[in-house]
């Protein structure tokens, strides 16, 4: 559900930036909303720019009260208003815009229980740590993950004074959960030298350590020799890669250099 409202800095959005907004009400001409991230503005979904296909009646398409994500078009912040388009979104921005929606949600409730503990108001703590973790890291709640990493460091490297720094890390390590993500696939390693099973050993207690980062997590178990599984967890897909890449490029050289053989099929 897209209901609690989040704080975002005043003014007007920027041409080509996707908004969350609600439709108030909708004319044979177009549908007229509310910027969500935005309070008091408002703008206008001409019929023209609510389909690919063709529109012959609009309710069919949106209806008061339905929230969606929509791109700025053109602004006026003389006039106040802002010409907005829905046929212009992709499925993947609109999944990526919400996303992005829930993970305001979360940092504003947090930062709504950093409000209590400091006996401050929402707004001193958007100025305090909000804004500052926006600047540092693109989001407030990507700044909240890292502090949920690094602690008060994390905020302070945003310029966060100390003292609000130690109570939103501590929130932040208590209710912010790091996703992770897995990926994966199959070696088969076989050497016929009469130390042939020590080669095997060898070449996947190397690529276990292969990784070499705290943040990466990678785990080697037999399916059925010659088969071994891989598992690589990580923060996200690109760090998750590099290191699958170099548990499985360490495994074959090793096999290799024992005069073994070795190949990988990666997990569908």
């Amino acid at each position: 559900m897209w209901v609690k409202m989040v704080r975002l800095r005043k003014g007007f959005p920027s041409e080509g930036d996707l908004v969350i907004a609600t439709v108030t009400r909708v004319a044979k001409h177009g549908a007229y909303v509310s910027l969500d991230e935005y309070e008091g503005k408002e703008g206008l979904i001409h019929i023209s720019e609510i389909s690919q296909s063709w529109v012959r009646n609009i309710r069919n398409f949106v209806r008061e009260g339905q929230k969606v994500v929509a791109k700025v078009l053109r602004t006026d912040p003389r006039k106040g208003f802002i010409d907005l388009s829905l046929r212009r979104v992709t499925e993947y921005q609109r999944k990526q815009k919400i996303q992005e929606w829930k993970r305001a949600q979360k940092a504003d409730n947090l930062l709504e229980l950093a409000a209590g503990k400091l006996k401050a108001t929402i707004d001193e703590v958007y100025e305090k740590v909000g804004w500052p973790l926006e600047d540092k890291y693109g989001e407030i709640y990507a700044g909240l993950e890292e502090a949920s990493e690094r602690g008060e460091q994390a905020l302070l490297d945003a310029g966060v004074d100390e003292k609000w720094a130690a109570v939103v890390a501590e929130l932040a390590r208590a209710y912010v959960e790091i996703p992770r993500v897995r990926i994966g696939g199959f070696l088969e390693l076989t050497c016929w030298k009469p130390n042939g099973i020590d080669a095997i050993k060898k070449a996947l207690i190397s690529a276990e350590k292969a990784a070499g980062n705290g943040d990466v997590s990678v785990e080697i178990y037999t399916v059925g020799a010659p088969r071994y599984k891989v598992e690589v967890t990580a923060k996200d897909y690109k760090q998750a890669e590099a290191a699958l890449k170099k548990v499985v490029d360490t495994a074959l050289a090793i096999i290799k250099s024992e005069r073994g053989q070795g190949s990988f099929t990666r997990e569908k």
